[in-house]
């Protein structure tokens, strides 16, 4: 049995305890500042907490100490201090970051570490880019890789047609920080809340604009590879022209603070949420012109005996299969290592990842 350290006791936070808890393959310590978020967790045999302010970094790294990884489900703002710590102490580091300044930092402090440093081991980025990749192998040349991920509600009831799923500082932030593309096969920048556009599946209408982190580390992978290459967000229509208007006519993406005080006191959590994924690779195979696609859609069902929301679920369970394989030796042990670097089929089949499987997303629909 492997011991973990799961920095946050948030939503995120409790499931992938959980989830690890659950597998008995895993003892985990939730290591979190707030006794009243560590008050309010799941109990399970398996599962310890500790109440520490992981910016004492002196007490982070004899908490870590002796475990075989940390999970952070932390801000994005802490998470880098999180990875400092890791390394100190000598032990394995995933966490689910989509700021692309972090990730950066991590790369930094895995050319000197012992351990694996594994950034942005979510949904997007994360599992996206591990299906994008996939598909990119059938071809002999590529020419497109379209990355679209939205987390929302099954039953849209307000003007933006959204509810809170996730971090709301995660979400500011994407809405705000610029966005990494691939442009005539050069990595580029681009501005986060453009380029929209519409598309349907299975009878639903969607719009998907650019937003930041999503691409990951694939986009430094694939540039020269690929002529164009873009992550954009999924909403209902109607989303995005309003919350540019509160960013850019109102002034909030400079008042981060005023943004998120709307946000959480305006817009309702929810556990009836959809998580939508949809990745459309061109190129060319065997001299013809052709099209891959995945899509599916997973819904909030029960794991690990608890009732979970379907980002909860794909977050969660995108870090504790990343970590499984890390476990079992199907990832390298020390340095840095990028989301693409994983096999779709490894992911798809781990105890953790098969979430993901299309089929599983209609029995949940189902049930």
């Amino acid at each position: 049995m492997k011991d973990i350290a799961v920095i946050g006791a948030g939503k995120i936070g409790g499931a992938i305890a959980m989830m690890l808890a659950a597998s008995g393959d895993y003892r985990v310590t939730i290591v979190d500042r707030s006794q009243a978020h560590l008050a309010g967790l799941d109990e399970h045999p398996a599962i310890s907490v500790a109440a520490l302010d992981i910016t004492d970094h002196a007490a982070l790294v004899a908490v870590l100490t002796g475990k075989f990884a940390v999970l952070s489900a932390a801000p994005f703002h802490l998470t880098g201090a999180v990875a400092e710590a890791a390394v100190e102490a000598g032990v394995h580091y995933l966490d689910l970051t989509e700021d692309v300044a972090t990730t950066r930092k991590v790369e930094a402090l895995a050319a000197k570490a012992n351990s694996a440093l594994i950034p942005q081991c979510g949904l997007a980025p994360g599992f996206i880019s591990i299906v994008a990749n996939d598909l990119t192998r059938h071809f002999d040349k590529l020419d497109s890789v379209r990355m679209r991920v939205g987390a929302l509600p099954q039953y849209p009831s307000n003007a933006l047609n959204y509810n809170l799923t996730w971090s709301t500082d995660g979400l500011i932030n994407e809405y705000i920080e610029p966005c990494e593309a691939i442009v005539e096969g050069r990595l580029v920048t681009v501005p986060a809340m453009e380029e929209r556009e519409e598309f349907s599946l299975d009878g639903v209408t969607y719009e998907a604009f650019n937003t930041s982190g999503g691409l990951g580390t694939l986009a430094k992978s694939l540039e020269g590879k690929v002529r164009t290459m873009n992550y954009r967000t999924i909403r209902y229509p109607g989303h995005q022209a309003i919350v540019k208007a509160l960013l850019n006519d109102l002034n909030l993406k400079n008042r981060r603070d005023v943004l998120k005080d709307l946000f959480e006191n305006a817009l309702p959590a929810t556990m009836q949420d959809v998580v939508v994924i949809f990745v459309t690779v061109c190129g060319w195979k065997d001299g013809r012109y052709l099209q891959e696609t995945y899509a599916n859609k997973v819904y909030a069902t029960v794991i690990a005996g608890k009732k979970m929301s379907a980002i909860q679920v794909t977050t969660a369970a995108g870090i504790t299969t990343v970590l499984d394989l890390l476990a079992t030796g199907k990832l390298p042990a020390r340095g840095f290592v990028r989301q693409e670097e994983m096999s779709l089929s490894d992911v798809i089949t781990n105890r953790f990842g098969r979430v993901y499987d299309p089929k599983a997303g209609d029995l949940a629909k189902a049930g």
